[in-house]
């Protein structure tokens, strides 16, 4: 009774004190536990270790090196806030529902039916990477959908050709959010047009995708990669080791029984198309629904307003009732049998719900350490400058601060408004400019970032190791990280499109004939 007493003493004692602000706020050491964690699980090739040191060097920091602090801090604040966030909870049921339709796909014979179709139609290595980029770039909707559909679909085949892994991870990595930050039906244009206040935000996105340089030069850099047949760094071990038949190259070879799933049965490639299209439909009616299209909103204004965790959950889970009476309307899997790889399909997605949960905490951990807020006065005070050269710096910003901390909407988030208030009134192409630039900056350093949430399912999606994914895909990005910030250099002086995109496509050719001459 005492202590129920005391409760509301405590309670008010609570309210009434001062919001707790850490000594290092907003300074640069709340970027270095996320940089920490990066270069620890490139150089030990452990990612839930290297993950979990970040995270609690956020909270060592956070705390004032005070120990009890500092624990719950990580677990209270990090981990279990995070996995109590509806839309992180959202994600997680969304992927543990794809890796059970994968599961029912794989077992009604529908995945080793595609595959043997594709053998027939795809006759060789470039074509199965080629048919990748295709379906990634149609595959417009979500990032996170975009990485599990393209790389349940197109393993069998870039498998069957000896494609390494980690090639299909980058292929799939780069179909994702480059894609979807020039798409504007898509859950990232929703993102983005919440961020420009005071504007018309889908009028501004459709403007800026010809300056949205890193996605367009990044499609570039894919096609050119594949046609011209040229690898360099890492992934040209990988690509050799795949044409020996040894598609992982290191002893760590996730998934790798998931072959041995593939039932050879009585499914036809019917069984794996109207499965993606019901789940394409249904993620595409859930995430409008959403957003109000049947209370009378438009269908763009639907897709603005819509919650694409929610929405994805609503459309995956109609998509995997519907394949159930499919499959039993088939007599290729009985409802048992669908209802058995409930568990399997969960035990599939375990490791990037891991990762997913340990990166998100980190990401708390810096965003108690005020990040965002350092990063806004750098970047205030750098708007005063070389007003030409403020899209290359923006993006260069981005680059940095997506990386370190493996959110891309949250960049946008933090970068958007500076230069929305920066440039609102003025100059309006070059705020135009600028919001690209933020946009692609936060899509590049997504793109490079292991603790990031697409590379994360990317990994997923192609079962490949995920340090190896990012291990061989870095130089790509980097390279077309390169070109792009030349790019915006000039566009910041002829300030269109017209002229700064084909000399920053006539520039990424001509690298990659530069590396493939160099190589050979």
């Amino acid at each position: 009774m005492l202590m129920v007493m005391c409760c509301p003493v405590i309670a008010f004692a609570a309210e009434e004190a001062e919001e707790y602000v850490p000594a290092m706020y907003a300074s640069f050491w709340a970027l270095v536990p996320p940089i920490v964690a990066i270069v620890l699980a490139l150089i030990t090739k452990e990612v839930y270790s290297s993950l979990f040191i970040g995270i609690l060097m956020g909270g060592l920091f956070y705390s004032g090196f005070s120990f009890e602090t500092t624990i719950t801090h990580v677990f209270q604040d990090g981990i279990i806030s995070v996995l109590s966030d509806s839309y992180n909870v959202g994600i997680l049921v969304f992927l543990v529902i794809l890796g059970i339709m994968v599961c029912m796909m794989n077992k009604a014979g529908g995945s080793a039916a595609f595959g043997r179709w594709a053998s027939e139609h795809i006759k060789s290595r470039a074509g199965a990477q080629l048919a990748t980029v295709a379906l990634g770039v149609l595959i417009f909707i979500d990032d996170y959908f975009n990485c599990l559909t393209v790389g349940s679909v197109m393993r069998p085949v870039t498998d069957k050709h000896n494609v390494s892994r980690a090639k299909l991870a980058y292929l799939i990595d780069a179909t994702a959010a480059p894609v979807c930050i020039i798409a504007p039906i898509s859950s990232w244009a929703a993102a983005v047009t919440g961020f420009v206040e005071g504007e018309d935000g889908l009028s501004i996105f459709i403007r800026a995708i010809p300056y949205n340089f890193y996605a367009l030069l990044t499609i570039v850099m894919m096609i050119g990669l594949v046609v011209m047949n040229v690898d360099y760094g890492p992934m040209k071990q990988h690509e050799t080791n795949a044409l020996k038949g040894d598609l992982y190259t290191t002893p760590d070879r996730p998934y790798a029984n998931a072959e041995n799933d593939v039932v050879e049965g009585k499914g036809k490639v019917i069984d794996l198309v109207f499965p993606i299209v019901v789940l394409i439909v249904g993620c595409v009616i859930g995430m409008i629904y959403t957003g109000g299209f049947f209370s009378g909103a438009g269908f763009v204004e639907a897709f603005s307003n819509s919650d694409a965790s929610v929405g994805l959950v609503l459309g995956s889970f109609a998509a995997f009732v519907i394949t159930i009476i499919f499959y039993a309307l088939r007599k290729v899997l009985k409802f048992k049998e669908s209802m058995e790889c409930i568990p399997d399909g969960f035990k599939a997605m375990v490791p990037a719900i891991l990762i997913l949960t340990l990166a998100w905490s980190l990401k708390a951990m810096t965003d108690s350490l005020g990040a965002k807020e350092f990063v806004a006065g750098v970047m205030e005070s750098s708007a005063s400058g070389l007003v030409n050269l403020l899209p290359a710096i923006i993006f260069l910003v981005g680059c940095f601060l997506a990386f370190a901390t493996g959110t891309s909407w949250g960049t946008f988030g933090i970068l958007i408004p500076i230069v929305v208030a920066v440039f609102a009134g003025t100059n309006e192409n070059m705020m135009i400019m600028s919001i690209s630039a933020c946009m692609a900056g936060a899509v590049c350093g997504d793109h490079c970032s292991p603790i990031s949430d697409t590379t994360i399912m990317a990994s997923a999606g192609a079962q490949c190791n995920h340090v190896n994914h990012v291990s061989t895909q870095l130089p790509y990005a980097i390279t077309v990280a390169a070109v792009s910030f030349v790019t915006y250099v000039i566009s910041g002086f002829v300030q269109t499109p017209v002229i700064a995109l084909p000399i920053g496509i006539i520039l990424m050719v001509a690298v990659l004939f530069v590396i493939k001459k160099k190589n050979a």
